[in-house]
């Protein structure tokens, strides 16, 4: 039987080529390595709250946590005060340098300040205030700096040779274990939070610092503490509102909305975003640590 010429087996191409295969697969074997590629940080009980009988029960998929908050109390507030973060001495010790440390507590103290000024006045610490707030790093997983460099440019070079972004390797990950809590002027518990999270391969970029990971994780602790504590309830969900003019503004690197958040510095903004692209230290662009206080 002859063939008819006009069908095609293979139709011609129409449009740009596809992705040689070999970086399709590429591609496919780093998010399979993505997926799988996170540290685990359990939830760890630092002996510093006032009470851990208010907690609920584990829960969370990225970070894990209990949680505790009185609604009722939460709406009387109108004035807080954050006492500078403190480290465990386990957790202490495994970081080498008290920079470092001061690096994580900082960052984890303004981003708190920052969100909490949406709603309530920020005072200094030592200042009368409703409400104050003490939080401790019960647990820190130091970054690999060499797999951080080594993930650094793997990542940074494939975005020169592929049209999406590669996920990072998932080796040398760090992670952070934090509790805090806010108590009244009689030192009654209001709200309470054991959080524990790894980084992983698709969310954290990599940084050559041994407190790269943690650094960016004391962030996202202020962000699911200060959630609860602004809506006075137990947060469902993903938080997808728009962040207001005032954390904007901070999160730039200007001045923030009260003088108490300026103790913690002012965040590193586009500058800092552009050096963690490429692994920068945060010590390089983040200029602010101040003393630590072991228990």
């Amino acid at each position: 039987m002859r063939s008819n010429p006009s069908i095609q087996l293979f139709p011609r191409r129409v449009g740009p080529s596809p992705i040689p295969a070999f970086r399709s697969l590429g591609l496919a074997l780093s998010l399979t390595l993505a997926a799988s590629g996170c540290t685990s940080v359990p939830l760890k009980e630092g002996g510093t709250l006032t009470s851990y009988g208010n907690l609920g029960a584990p829960k969370g998929t990225l970070a894990k946590k209990r949680l505790y908050i009185d609604g009722g109390h939460m709406a009387a507030v109108k004035t807080v005060s954050i006492m500078p973060t403190t480290f465990s001495f386990s957790a202490a010790s495994r970081i080498k340098t008290e920079a470092d440390r001061s690096l994580v507590s900082n960052v984890l103290d303004r981003a708190l300040c920052v969100a909490l000024s949406d709603k309530y006045q920020m005072v200094s610490a030592g200042q009368p205030a409703d409400l104050t707030i003490r939080s401790v790093v019960t647990d820190i997983v130091p970054t690999n700096k060499a797999m951080a460099g080594v993930a650094t440019a793997v990542t940074v070079g494939t975005g020169f040779v592929l049209p999406v972004s590669v996920p990072r390797l998932p080796f040398g990950l760090g992670g952070l274990a934090v509790e805090a809590e806010a108590v009244d002027g009689g030192g009654i518990q209001s709200a309470a939070m054991v959080w524990a999270r790894g980084a992983n391969s698709i969310q954290d970029k990599p940084r050559v610092s041994e407190v790269g990971d943690a650094y960016g994780l004391a962030s996202k602790f202020a962000s699911d503490f200060s959630r609860m504590l602004i809506s006075g309830k137990e947060p469902k969900g993903l938080n997808v509102s728009l962040p207001s003019g005032q954390r904007m503004r901070s999160w730039l690197g200007g001045k923030p909305k009260y003088p108490a958040c300026d103790t913690f510095g002012r965040a590193p903004g586009l500058v800092g975003v552009v050096a963690a692209k490429y692994g920068a230290p945060p010590e390089w662009i983040d200029k602010k640590p101040k003393p630590i206080i072991t228990h």
